[in-house]
C-alpha cells in the first residue's frame, strides 16, 4: 500500500472538492510544479488510491424519488452461492450499492426507484429473481440527511 504524505492528502482533498480542475490549478493549490503534480497524480491513480473520477448525479433529477434499503438472506454462504448472487446483482441497474455483511443478513443493498410501483417491479423482476435468495426485507428512506461521496481527509 502506498504511504501517503501531506502533499498526497492535499491533492486528494483538492480533487474531492473539484476533480475537474486542471493539473496547473491543482499544482498551484498544493504547492508543486505542474510536472511534479502530474507525476504524483499518476502514482495515486496507478496505486488505486484514486479509483476513478465521476459526476455525482442527482437521483431526483433523473426522477428516482425513492431509495430502498434492502436486506437479503441467502440459502447458504458457500463460495458458489455468493459468487452466483454477486454476479447476478451486478446486472440489476437499480442497485446502487451492495455489501456482503456479517450478522443477520447476508447482503444489504441500496436501490433507487422512481416510485412504489417501480420498486414493486424491481422487487418482482430483479430482486426476487436473484439466485439463492430466501428472504428479502425492504425499508424505504423517508429523507436523505447526508450523502457523502468521499471520506474526509
Amino acid at each position: 500500500m502506498l504511504e501517503l504524505d501531506a502533499i498526497d492528502h492535499a491533492i486528494l482533498k483538492a480533487l474531492q472538492a473539484n476533480a475537474r480542475m486542471t493539473n496547473a490549478d491543482l499544482a498551484a493549490k498544493v504547492g508543486l510544479s505542474a510536472s511534479a503534480c502530474s507525476r504524483r497524480l499518476d502514482i495515486l491513480e496507478k496505486s488505486d488510491v484514486i479509483s476513478g473520477y465521476h459526476a455525482h448525479v442527482s437521483q431526483k433529477a433523473l426522477d428516482y424519488k425513492m431509495t430502498a434499503v434492502v436486506h437479503i438472506s441467502l440459502s447458504g454462504q458457500f463460495a458458489k452461492t455468493l459468487s452466483e448472487f454477486e454476479a447476478a446483482v451486478k446486472r440489476c441497474p437499480n442497485v446502487l450499492v451492495c455489501y456482503l455483511m456479517s450478522g443477520e443478513y447476508d447482503y444489504i443493498l441500496r436501490v433507487a426507484a422512481r416510485d412504489l410501483e417501480d420498486y414493486e417491479r424491481i422487487h418482482r423482476d430483479w430482486l426476487s429473481a436473484l439466485p439463492h435468495v430466501v428472504k428479502i426485507n425492504s425499508s424505504f428512506a423517508l429523507r436523505e440527511i447526508i450523502d457523502r461521496p468521499n471520506v474526509g481527509l
